[in-house]
């Protein structure tokens, strides 16, 4: 399978700090890639080299194979976090404006329907809730048609239905066969969207997989939540491990249908039982120690 893109040893100093610290990995084309970790961690810094915001101190970038060209620009598509427009624009008039800048571009028409901007067209961007101005910046990063999309915390500040219509939005690019680069701050918008995550701490890349992957990987099957008092000890099936905390008791298992059927048969009372499966958070905050806010 072709690279569209590969990040080879990528560093980047400032003075007597390494902010990128050999950071390597190929993406495939088609694929979504979160980029995930801590403030500080240097996710930011690495797709900014990756964009050509910035210079690396050391390492190479390499799109379909070889070294950027000029042509570069031209060909991704960048959704920063914060962007300024040009004042007294209309939604339709900011992606005329945007069009021009490119040698190739989308049709604004197909881009204001993927995006849900047509009613909205000639309402001026200043004007916009926070859910419209994001769905017009993505159409600006859509603009050239782009083979190769950079999302930089899209959803951010967004309400949940919000977030969840800009998720819809990704889905429909990546089943259109783009690939997507996303650096985000909720897990479960990268557990939802992406192929492959990496998670950088320190300047670098401490895992990498598939959600599923590193659930799998670094987990340990189910938590069954169970309110305190009505669990014994001597009720806690084979091969399962009790933690009681104050107000409930935790038992970890790889067999959830064995634990549950092991608890019915000591007679336990389940009317009240939490079963939580692990997830992409609990794989981070393992792997970092942190919240990914921190």
């Amino acid at each position: 399978m072709p690279f569209i893109l590969e990040v080879k040893n990528l560093v980047k100093r400032y003075k007597s700090i390494t902010a990128v610290d050999g950071v390597s990995f190929a993406l495939a084309e088609g694929a979504c890639m979160g980029l995930l970790g801590p403030n500080g961690a240097g996710k930011t810094t690495t797709v900014e080299i990756i964009e050509g915001i910035i210079d690396p101190t050391a390492g190479q970038v390499l799109y379909n194979g070889a070294a950027r060209g000029p042509d570069f620009c031209q060909q991704v598509g960048i959704m920063f976090q914060k962007t300024a427009l040009l004042d007294y624009l209309t939604v339709a008039e900011a992606l005329e404006t945007f069009q021009g800048l490119y040698q190739n571009s989308a049709d604004p028409a197909a881009l204001m329907e993927l995006c849900h901007l047509h009613e909205i067209k000639d309402r001026y961007h200043d004007k916009l809730s926070g859910g419209q101005r994001q769905r017009l910046l993505l159409a600006l990063a859509l603009i050239n048609a782009p083979r190769l999309v950079f999302l930089d915390e899209p959803s951010t500040g967004l309400d949940p239905q919000s977030r969840q219509d800009l998720w819809r939005i990704i889905a429909a690019l990546k089943a259109e066969g783009r690939t997507v680069v996303l650096t985000t701050h909720y897990m479960e918008e990268a557990q939802a969207l992406c192929d492959d995550i990496a998670i950088m701490d320190n300047g670098r890349i401490i895992a990498r997989g598939s959600p599923r992957q590193l659930i799998e990987q670094h987990c340990y099957g189910f938590t069954v939540i169970l309110p305190a008092g009505v669990l014994a000890n001597d009720q806690c099936p084979p091969d399962c491990y009790l933690h009681r905390a104050n107000d409930h008791h935790e038992i970890q298992t790889k067999d959830l249908n064995g634990c549950l059927a092991g608890l019915l048969a000591a007679g336990v009372n389940l009317n009240r039982i939490q079963v939580r499966s692990p997830n992409l958070e609990d794989v981070f905050i393992k792997l970092t120690g942190r919240h990914l806010r921190e």
